[in-house]
């Protein structure tokens, strides 16, 4: 996410889905949680973050519900509400269900050793420490906290799945006109596709794809593209590869693809985000 400031939308990332010939393409879901982090507090969320919500994350990757997660916070700061996002993708609902669950119960079980931590120190007559619930409303304000839930219509991995880097995330969101979703996926796919293809065979990409929401929360944007690099050179390599693909094009067609989209899409709505991960994980990473 982020689609009011804008998310999600980290972004749908890196997760070990593959889909055989007889199988239809993995479209994945992504839980988008975005938060507003109080300044000076980064340091005391990030460490919520890996106290109360990774053990579960984790467990739940482990057990393959969780397809992978991580943690990500925008670049270019103050033109939202929120500063962090925590991700994490999986296949269907059900694991949706599951995940929210188990951090319910993670949540309640804190919830209760907080309690009975306060009660014992108060027969001692110490001051008890801060709860879990306390902490996160110190570090956060809570009042701007969004979630989002993405679905990516179009999905695609490189071989390098980038465990153990902290990738980047580039995001370009657009509001589709009415009518015109299944055109703007066609044009898409056709002018774009192959460029990023290209960009993940030979390394410049991790990974990336074409989503939108899948319980719609906001009338600002329908689509976003995302993709995922090691480092910001692959924003350079991108930028070079969408002009030679264009360059090698007649003026005629250059003109068609401008004109198909500025068709499809209302150009004034459209805005851009590249996130950094703090947290990214994917099966098998040490």
């Amino acid at each position: 996410m982020k689609f009011s400031k804008v998310i999600v939308l980290s972004m749908a990332m890196f997760w070990a889905v593959s889909a055989s010939a007889q199988q239809p393409p993995a479209q994945p879901l992504t839980y988008w949680s975005c938060y507003a982090v109080k300044p000076g507090k980064e340091g005391d969320f990030l460490n919520l973050v890996k106290t109360v919500g990774a053990p579960v994350r984790d467990k739940m990757m482990a057990d393959g519900v969780v397809l992978a997660w991580g943690l990500e916070s925008t670049m270019l700061r103050g033109h939202g509400d929120t500063t962090h996002c925590i991700w994490y993708a999986m296949g269907d609902w059900s694991a949706v269900e599951k995940v929210q669950n188990a951090l319910n119960a993670r949540l309640a079980s804190l919830a209760e050793e907080d309690a009975k931590a306060a009660g014992e120190g108060r027969k001692k007559g110490q001051k008890p420490a801060m709860s879990t619930a306390e902490r996160i409303q110190d570090a956060v304000d809570l009042s701007k906290t969004k979630d989002y839930l993405t679905r990516d219509l179009v999905f695609v991995l490189g071989k390098d799945m980038g465990a153990g880097s902290l990738p980047y995330t580039r995001y370009n969101f657009v509001k589709v006109r009415p009518g015109e979703a299944a055109a703007y996926r066609a044009t898409w796919e056709k002018y774009n596709k192959p460029v990023l293809d290209k960009l993940v065979a030979d390394g410049t990409l991790l990974a990336f794809g074409l989503a939108v929401e899948e319980v719609k929360t906001t009338g600002d944007l329908t689509h976003f593209a995302w993709y995922a690099m090691k480092s910001l050179d692959g924003m350079d390599k991108v930028r070079n590869a969408f002009l030679a693909d264009r360059d090698r094009r007649s003026a005629e067609e250059r003109e068609a693809i401008t004109a198909a989209f500025l068709k499809e899409i209302d150009p004034d709505a459209s805005r851009s985000e590249v996130d950094q991960s703090i947290i990214f994980r994917v099966p098998g990473q040490k």
